[in-house]
């Protein structure tokens, strides 16, 4: 039993049981990218959000990677620029949620349910998504998971003290660009609802970014395997397990890994 967590990280690192659709979301409305699996009804899905200078192809293999394990991911090639606006962007997120919501996708018409909606994102991208969780009105989400995310204008800080769903915020150990004690870790401990804070040791900014990019001349830090098969694994089991309502995967997010120990996690309300 107590190797169970270290098992289920290992079996969540690799590709789930699906075959992989990609899709292009500027076909139905906005520039991004989409990846189903090859068929399913009433799938959950998350909307990803990119970091400062990031495209949305530096994540195509996490994306996939959800995908494979029967989540639709689509991510929107959005704001992409030195200027973002984080408001916009967070707006971009639901949109992205709105839309795959909606329309049926892939050639045998996969659907997702509107129940199952969730939000992710790595740096400003994360920022962004806890910005667009705490917006009213639909679409309503479920869960929200970050990587090394960044502080945002208005303040993801803020908004996180409006968040009582689940959150789950990886943050890199090595992080010059978004230090996890006022970012992360901040964000975290603002967090309303149940939440969970972990490091990723040796990880820098760019960690769970994939290949080469011009952008590393710019940001800090630089893809590192051992930090994307975390990100990937923790990912899943949390968004399986929030989104579809199994405890399949619950003993991994319950445990101190060694790949991606806890650093902060509330005791829960005594009532």
């Amino acid at each position: 039993m107590a190797s169970k967590p270290k098992q289920l990280l290992e079996e969540l690192s690799h590709p789930g049981p699906h075959e992989v659709l990609r899709g292009d979301l500027a076909l139905v409305g906005v520039p991004g990218v989409v990846y189903t699996p090859r068929a399913g009804l009433n799938l959950p899905a998350i909307a990803f959000g990119h970091g400062w200078i990031q495209p949305p192809g530096r994540y195509r293999d996490l994306l996939r990677h959800l995908a494979s394990w029967g989540i639709v991911a689509a991510a929107p090639a959005t704001q992409t620029g030195p200027l973002p606006s984080h408001r916009l962007f967070a707006a971009d997120l639901r949109s992205t949620l709105d839309v795959v919501r909606g329309v049926r996708l892939g050639p045998d018409g996969i659907s997702v349910d509107p129940r199952k909606l969730g939000l992710a994102g790595h740096s400003v991208g994360g920022g962004a998504a806890v910005l667009a969780a705490a917006a009213e009105g639909e679409p309503e989400i479920k869960a929200v998971a970050t990587v090394a995310a960044a502080q945002t204008m208005p303040q993801a800080t803020t908004a996180a003290g409006q968040l009582t769903i689940p959150g789950l915020h990886l943050a890199a150990a090595n992080d010059l660009v978004a230090p996890a004690t006022g970012n992360a870790e901040a964000i975290a401990k603002a967090w309303a609802g149940p939440v969970q804070l972990r490091m990723l040791p040796k990880s820098s900014h760019l960690g769970v970014a994939e290949g080469p990019h011009w952008s590393q001349a710019l940001v800090h830090g630089k893809p590192h395997r051992a930090t994307q098969h975390a990100v990937r694994a923790l990912f899943t089991a949390f968004f399986l397990t929030h989104l579809t309502g199994t405890n399949t995967y619950r003993p991994l997010l319950e445990a101190d890994v060694k790949a991606a120990p806890i650093a902060f996690e509330p005791e829960p309300a005594v009532s």
